[in-house]
């Protein structure tokens, strides 16, 4: 069977030190994207703070008495209302709101 030669002179040196590009997490308005946009119902709500540690992007705020979504992070992708055990969030069209 023929089977391709490995490279042994392959070193680790050769691969870049560091990020290859600059990380923009948080820093670019990333909501252009959005289909559905997640909604909290603060009647609902018990302040579990499963959704704030879940949302991937960082747009749940809970520095007020409520929590706050920041839609210009937000991405829409519903990991906050799968997480969200009581019901709390909903998700509705973005041409609705």
């Amino acid at each position: 069977m023929d089977r391709p030669k490995v490279d042994f002179d392959f070193k680790v040196t050769k691969l870049p030190m560091g990020p290859s590009c600059e990380a923009g997490q948080l820093h670019d308005v990333s909501s252009g994207m959005r289909t559905y946009r997640p909604v909290i119902d603060q009647d609902k709500c018990v302040h579990c703070l499963r959704c704030f540690l879940v949302c991937p992007d960082g747009a749940i705020d809970k520095s007020g008495e409520q929590l706050e979504i920041d839609y210009d992070y937000c991405k829409g992708c519903g990991v906050c209302r799968r997480a969200c055990k009581v019901g709390a969030i909903s998700m509705i069209l973005e041409v609705e709101a």
